[in-house]
Order: C-alpha cells, then sequence, then structure tokens
C-alpha cells in the first residue's frame, strides 16, 4: 500500500512522563544550541492523559531538573503528602499499625505530592508544544518501519477496517511517520517494545521482566472523612495467595484515590485479582474513608516491576525503549513517573547530542548506557534491585523484614542480588491441584462488578473494526488453559473481556468482548499458554480516564 510520509528528527510513541520529558528535553537542548531539532510525538488516546493510570504519589526530583520553574508555571502539584500510615493487614477486620522502624525507608514520602499522572501529563504536554513539539493525540503507532535492521519510524494504524480487516467506506490508511531517531514510550509492555525487544534481543542475560496489575478508583468522600496529604499503604490481606498491596491517597478536592496492586507471578488460577480488590475495600482501614462516598472513577494497568535485573538493553539501531516500555520504575517506593522522566530526559540528551553534531540516524546510541550507569536513575534502580525478588523468594512478611534491613541499614548496598528467573505466566499450577476461591457477590456500596466498572472508565472501540486480542492458535483457550487452569483470562482480567460460553451441543468456547478492553496489557503477560498478543486498536478506543 502507498502511505503518505512525514518526516522528523525525532518521533516519540507515547504521551506519558517519559515520552513527553524526552520530547521537552530535546527542544531545551536544540535552543541552548540555537539549532532545530523537529520532533512529533503520537499518542493512542484520544488526547494526552487519556490512557494514563497511575497510584499515584509523584516524588519531584526528574521534574525540578526538566523544568526547575514547574511552579510559577502552574504545574499541577498541589497536594504535598503530610502524613505515612502503614499497616500489616492480618485478616479482614483487624490490621497492625506498622512503625517507622519496621518500615523500609523507600515507603517514606516526605517531600513528594499527591497527583494525577493524567493531569501531570496534560500539563507536560502544554510545556511541550510551547517548545515547538507537534504532538498527535488519536492516533497509534501501530508498525516499526524497520530496514535493513534499522528502525527508521512508525506506521501510524488505519482507520475505518471491518471486522476481517477489509477497508469501509471510511477507510483512511495510516500514514509513515519516519525519523533518524524513534522513542519507544508506550509504558508498560508496550506493543511495539516487545516486538523490539525480542528483534534486538534485547534482554539477553536479563532476569525475565515481572509484572503486577494496579487497579485505582476515585472517590468523592464526605469532608469529615478527607484528610488532605494523608497516605495509606497496605500489606496482607486479602492477598493470602499473592503477593502484592494497597494504597489510599487523600487527594485535593475531598477525593481518595485508592487501588490494589496484585503481582503476577500468582499460581493459584482461580486467584481474581479485581475480586481481591473488591475485598479490600471492605477492610476497616479502608472503609472508613469510603462510607457514605461515591465511586467516580475506575482503571487498571499493568505495571513492570522487575527492576534493575530484568531490564534491557535500552537503544538499537535508530531507536531506544523509554521509561516503563523498557522497566525503570522502583518497585520499593511503588513510583515509575520519576525515574520514566529521567529515562526520558536522558535519551534526549544522547539523541541531541548525536543531532547536533550532524549524525544522520540510524545508529545504536550505546553511548546512553553511561549516562544511564552516572545517573541517579542507575543509582536509585540498583539500590532497590533485591526488593521485588526478595519478596518473591521469600514471601510478603520475611520479604519484607529483608528489605526493611537491606533498605534501612544498608541503603540496598548489601554485596549480593538476589533473581527472580521464573517469568509469570509459569507459575500458574493447574487447576486440579488448587483451591478455588469464592468472592463474595458485590454490596453496590464499597464493591462492584467489573461491568459497571468498566462503564466509570469512559472504555470506547469502534465496534465494526478487527479484534486487537490476537490469539496465536484459537485451539488453545479450550484445549489447554480450559482443561488444564480452568482458563484463568475469564478473572484475570479486569474487563471482563475473556468468557467461556457453554454452547447446547457445541461445547465451550472463548468470546472475546474486545471492546470491554481497557488496555491494561495483562492477558498479554499472564496468559499461561502466551497465545494472546495484544496490538493496538484504532487509535482513539480504549479508556478515556479524566484525572487517572
Amino acid at each position: 500500500m502507498e502511505r503518505e510520509a512525514m518526516e522528523y528528527d525525532v518521533v516519540i510513541v507515547g504521551a506519558g512522563p517519559s515520552g513527553l520529558s524526552a520530547a521537552i528535553r530535546l527542544m531545551q537542548q536544540a535552543a541552548a544550541a540555537a539549532k532545530e531539532i523537529s520532533v512529533c510525538v503520537v499518542e493512542k488516546g484520544s488526547e494526552v492523559g487519556a490512557h494514563i493510570l497511575s497510584g499515584a504519589v509523584f516524588e519531584p526530583r526528574a521534574l525540578n531538573e526538566l523544568l526547575p520553574d514547574w511552579q510559577q508555571q502552574g504545574a499541577p502539584l498541589t497536594t504535598p503528602v503530610t502524613h505515612d500510615d502503614i499497616y500489616l493487614f492480618k485478616d479482614a477486620n483487624s490490621a497492625r499499625k506498622l512503625p517507622n522502624l519496621l518500615v523500609p525507608k523507600t515507603m517514606h514520602n516526605s517531600g513528594n505530592y499527591i497527583v494525577s499522572a493524567a493531569n501531570l501529563c496534560r500539563w507536560l504536554a502544554e510545556q511541550a508544544e510551547a517548545l515547538g513539539v507537534e504532538i498527535f493525540p488519536g492516533f497509534a503507532a501501530s508498525e516499526l518501519i524497520l530496514e535493513d535492521n534499522v528502525v527508521k519510524g512508525i506506521v501510524i494504524g488505519d482507520m475505518g477496517l471491518d471486522r476481517e480487516g477489509k477497508p469501509k467506506d471510511s477507510f483512511t490508511p495510516g500514514m509513515e511517520l519516519r525519523a533518524k531517531y524513534t522513542l519507544f514510550a508506550e509504558g508498560c509492555r508496550g506493543h511495539l517494545g516487545k516486538q523490539l525487544i525480542q528483534h534486538f534481543q534485547l534482554d539477553t542475560d536479563k532476569s525475565p521482566q515481572h509484572y503486577a496489575i494496579g487497579f485505582k478508583e476515585i472517590w468523592d468522600v464526605p469532608a469529615e472523612q478527607h484528610h488532605a496529604g494523608l497516605v495509606v499503604h497496605s500489606a496482607g490481606w486479602p492477598l493470602t495467595d499473592a503477593s502484592g498491596g494497597g494504597y489510599l491517597y487523600h487527594a485535593e478536592g475531598q477525593q481518595v484515590v485508592l487501588g490494589l496492586i496484585v503481582d503476577l507471578n500468582y499460581s493459584n488460577p482461580y486467584l481474581n485479582p479485581f475480586e481481591e480488590f473488591q475485598r479490600y475495600k471492605q477492610h476497616p482501614i479502608i472503609s472508613q474513608y469510603l462510607q457514605n462516598g461515591k465511586r467516580v472513577a475506575y482503571g487498571a494497568r499493568a505495571i513492570a516491576k522487575g527492576g534493575l535485573n530484568s531490564l534491557p538493553k535500552m537503544t538499537f539501531n535508530g531507536g531506544m525503549l523509554l521509561g516503563c516500555n523498557a522497566g525503570t520504575l522502583n518497585f520499593a517506593k511503588i513510583k515509575g513517573n520519576h525515574t520514566a522522566m529521567k529515562s526520558g530526559m536522558l535519551a534526549a540528551e544522547v539523541v541531541a547530542e548525536a543531532l547536533l553534531a550532524g549524525d544522520e540516524g540510524g545508529k545504536d546510541l550505546t553511548a546512553y548506557a553511561t549516562h544511564f550507569t552516572n545517573s541517579w536513575l542507575y543509582d536509585e534502580l540498583y539500590r532497590s534491585r533485591n526488593f521485588g525478588a526478595a519478596i518473591h523468594k521469600f514471601g510478603t512478611f520475611w520479604g519484607g523484614a529483608y528489605n526493611t534491613l537491606d533498605q534501612n541499614l544498608f541503603g540496598g548496598k548489601l554485596p549480593f542480588t538476589l533473581k527472580d528467573q521464573t517469568p509469570d505466566y509459569a507459575m500458574l499450577k493447574p487447576a486440579s491441584s488448587a483451591q478455588a476461591i469464592s468472592y463474595p457477590k458485590p454490596d453496590n456500596k464499597l464493591s462492584f462488578d467489573r461491568l459497571s466498572s468498566v462503564y466509570l472508565s469512559n472504555t470506547n472501540h469502534e465496534e465494526e473494526q478487527p479484534c486487537h486480542l490476537k490469539l496465536k492458535d484459537s485451539s488453545v483457550p479450550i484445549t489447554v488453559n480450559l482443561a488444564k487452569f480452568a482458563e484463568p483470562a475469564q478473572r484475570y482480567c479486569p474487563a471482563g473481556v475473556y468468557e467461556i460460553i457453554e454452547e447446547q451441543d457445541k461445547g465451550p468456547r472463548l468470546q472475546i468482548n474486545a471492546q470491554n478492553c481497557i488496555h491494561c496489557k495483562t492477558c498479554d503477560i499472564k496468559d499461561p499458554s502466551q497465545n494472546i498478543t495484544w496490538v493496538t486498536p484504532e487509535g482513539g478506543g480504549g479508556p478515556n480516564y479524566p484525572n487517572m
């Protein structure tokens, strides 16, 4: 197919914290040298921020470096953290509040802010555009332009295809965006990032990436239950069959944001992360803030939490992986926004240096590795390298004890490295050797069902388009996953996308409700047969988060 093409010095895929920080830094470097660098950012969400979901307690370290006058420029950081409460939930009704000595110091949040990461990205986009960056929301990067083993840019997905992939009357072919360098900032388990890691073997000799699924809701609560700046974290119940933890942050405007993070290395195929989140809200420590409140938003997103041990080589011929697409989140802090921003800034400095010296593009900018290793980002990830592996190996209690010792007494510099070499999907045990889990019905006050939750995510896809959840083998869900694992896709998906339908005289079949998909990527990660591949739907589809 003949496609129109546009050319830039740099194309950035994804308008999240890393991509926008890279764009801003590129323009700053160009201005400092009194030269021009053309930069384009493409974003699959209907607007910047539409697909951004994060807790989020925000550490401003990278922002201080990128835009030191952010306060004067009106950055949406208005709620400083005033207090940390950290609990060990023993069961559904009891909890122990942990003293500071028993908590890793990485969990303390003095100097940080409770923010909407989506609104922060909207503000960063304004700063980028003011510097001359072109931002195109509603356009999904669907394919790599790979020529002679060099990334030359990306192809924007075609619009107006029917379910069989045939053009409708509204068909518009996607455009090629060509660049000297392409930076991939798609977020966790990026569709193109996954291809790049495989093609260039960027994860050779690395531990497999590890993931969690993170849920988030926003509630309007009565004034007497709201304490702006209060941060509440928890470990333990309800996660008896998985590791992870809960959070509840008192944001501005009489709102609380809360969620549960469930590590995806769990072994019981009957575990339902969404239902675990519904149970979490019933605990008295959490419900005291939600009673008589109103739930106004819901979402979920996978989190890359393997840290330094799982970090792939981030450069290749013609481009780089940035932020959570590579896995720069610091799980010891449960924070990835500041590390993503710093990775984008470092990448921009290396790319700008090359371009301003007359580089025509297409190289593997290996100088990035030196910049990265010499940065506070590497130091931070190095100090937390054992955090996730300790919990995976020793469990929540003893892993937490190890991490407290490691972080508080040794600053994360004990002279050995723990590694977890088993991929999350390979941890599931057969349903025949697992205990089924009975979850309570939603009370529609604190707990809810998946479909009413997806409604609050404002998710929408054009129904007459190809399904973006691809099965390598359509027989596997029934012959393997249902037979051996009771088809866990029915439970691990937070949006009810996957259903087993019993048909009279035909037996069971897997139904994929792709229009419900909130782009969390959990299916691509946790499917025990690695039979599901998430690809980009039409641009603008998916959730439309207002301020997640």
